[in-house]
């Protein structure tokens, strides 16, 4: 067995997935956990419907936690650009505030969207965990 085989073998076992490339070994990859498909919560209440016509899906959007949240400790607001569309519905919020808060990083894409008078059925995104190992 090759110097480098054993090298590998000893870093799978460690649950270290370094990948060697002609410029030396590379850091893990990054792996993408879906947590959660979602309506957005406060659709009538934010710039949602005003920028309604300039959404996409697949169009990334960002979220930012809001622990001083008067109504929800674990409130997590979602914003497309500088546009704060509306939140995490609260019963869907908590696992994520908890990741946000301990630097985690997420991503999150529309993944519906529907010309339709019920604000929660408007606008559907998926949140994804990008985690190394």
């Amino acid at each position: 067995m090759k110097r480098k085989d054993i090298l590998f073998s000893i870093l799978r076992m460690a649950g270290l997935a370094l990948r060697l490339t002609p410029h030396g070994l590379t850091c893990p990859a990054r792996r993408r956990v879906v947590l959660q498909e979602s309506p957005l919560a406060g659709f009538q209440y934010h710039r949602a419907a005003s920028i309604w016509p300039f959404l996409r899906v697949g169009e990334h959007l960002h979220l930012k936690r809001e622990p001083s949240n008067p109504h929800d400790r674990y409130a997590v607001a979602v914003w497309f650009k500088n546009e704060h569309l509306g939140y995490i519905p609260r019963r869907e919020n908590r696992t994520l505030a908890r990741l946000l808060d301990q630097g985690e990083r997420l991503e999150t894409t529309i993944v519906r969207l529907l010309e339709e008078e019920n604000p929660w059925r408007k606008i559907r995104f998926r949140v994804e965990w990008l985690h190394s190992g």
